[in-house]
């Protein structure tokens, strides 16, 4: 009975780029220069001839197979539009598993919808193969930015940033510039404050 096993794993769309499938068996070296590898086999159900899941291996090259898990069609909602859609029931033999019986043209697990498995054979692979993680692929960052120049800033700001040559009464470089000098302002200055300090008795000039 062929399972088209090449096809399935097609379909699981897993995202490891150095992987082979042999016979009904998928194999990847998800890490780089990691002498872990890992199995993926199709996991046979309580009837003869019918599959329930796929089980997942880490494979050591000395150590043989350090850990393994079984994943369920039934757990992962992999046929649950299939047999919604024929009436399957649970307890039933072709129900959350697949055969050797299928249309001409048509694989044998036909209607599977992979997305949970492949969520979990993902989450599984993060476990002992970290770098291949989505969430662990380096991100873009963006360089910072210099500090504006005081050319490039607001004119308001540059009243701040530019030195002032103004006389004493001016506050214009530590107070914003009003868009009209007050009254009693010198004309000449750029910097007038609508709130001036009192001068000194030192500097206040004679009557």
């Amino acid at each position: 009975m062929s399972l088209q096993a090449p096809e399935f794993f097609a379909e699981l769309c897993l995202p490891f780029a150095d992987h082979a499938v042999v016979g009904k068996t998928y194999y990847a070296a998800p890490t780089p220069g990691s002498p872990l590898r890992l199995r993926i086999d199709f996991k046979g159900a309580l009837y003869a001839g019918t599959y329930g899941g796929l089980r997942l291996a880490v494979l050591h090259p000395d150590r043989g197979e350090i850990d393994a898990v079984a994943l369920s069609f039934r757990d992962h909602g992999t046929f649950h539009r299939r047999d919604e859609a024929h009436g399957t029931r649970p307890g039933t033999s072709r129900y959350a598993t697949f055969d050797g019986h299928h249309q001409p043209g048509r694989p044998p697990w036909d209607g599977a919808v992979t997305t949970g498995l492949r969520d979990a054979i993902e989450q599984y692979a993060a476990v002992w193969f970290p770098s291949s993680s989505p969430a662990n692929k380096p991100r873009r960052t963006t360089a910072p930015r210099s500090p504006l120049r005081p050319s490039r800033l607001p004119a308001t700001a540059r009243a701040t940033a530019e030195p002032c040559s103004c006389p004493p009464r001016c506050l214009g470089h530590i107070r914003r510039t009003p868009s009209i000098p007050p009254l009693g302002a010198s004309s000449s200055c750029t910097h007038a404050s609508s709130d001036p300090l009192p001068l000194s008795p030192s500097r206040r000039p004679a009557p």
